[in-house]
This record gives structure tokens, sequence and C-alpha cells, in this order.
């Protein structure tokens, strides 16, 4: 299984936030373990810039050749900028979804809650939480 980075954030829904301590502006994508379990990601689907997201809702989505799962907003705010290179290119969601994979940049509104470390997303997806 692949590694998790430490400077970021999880959540249970395994999404993944960085840019927490660069101010208010957050990227998100989903993990790589995500990104495994799906397989080949053959469409992404993502909120458009400038639309309003609360945490824990539905905002988009990302369909592989196995099946299609939702895309969660892992915090709430303003949606400032959507990947389109990983609209073009879904493939990058499984070569790199730490980087060039990221999804989408949301200016934080209020305090993320209910974010996981590395550690505890790594309990999460070894089955040892």
């Amino acid at each position: 299984m692949s590694s998790i980075p430490d400077e970021l954030s999880y959540t249970k829904e395994h999404e993944w936030v960085a840019g927490l301590d660069d101010g208010r502006t957050v990227t998100v994508g989903i993990t790589a373990f995500a990104a495994e379990a799906l397989g080949d990601v053959v469409f992404v689907q993502l909120p458009e810039a400038g639309s309003t997201v609360e945490a824990g809702d539905s905002i988009g989505e990302v369909e592989s050749t196995k099946s299609v799962s939702e895309i969660y907003a892992p915090v709430g705010g303003e949606v400032t900028e959507v990947n389109q290179a990983v609209v073009d290119d879904p493939s990058l969601v499984n070569n790199d979804p730490y980087g060039e994979g990221w999804m989408f940049r949301v200016r934080l509104e209020g305090d993320p809650e209910d974010l996981l470390t590395a550690e505890e997303y790594g309990a999460l997806t070894s089955g040892d939480s």
C-alpha cells in the first residue's frame, strides 16, 4: 500500500487536505488508498469554482472501471479553484493522487473539524481503528 504523507490531514471518507498551516485556502484530493481501491479512474466531476460547500456535503464524484464514488467536502468554504487537468485526464488521480491529481481548493470558513492525522488515517485504513 502507498505511504501516507505526514504533512496532510485526512477524512474518514478518504479525502486529504493540504495547506492548513499556510493560511485560509487549502487543497483537497482523494488519498492513494481510495485511488487504489477504485481502480482505473475514468471520470471526475468536481464542484464549480465560486460555489460554497459545507463540510461533509457530497460535492462531486469519481468514476472508475469498478464503481462510482462520491467526493465529500472535508472542509466548509468557497471553492476557489478546480483542477481542470484532472477532469481532462482522470488517470492523474491514480498516478499522482497527492500531487498533480489534486481536485480543488477551498477558502476556509471557520475551523475544520473531524480531520485525521496521518497516523490516525493509517490506523483507519489498516483496520486498526
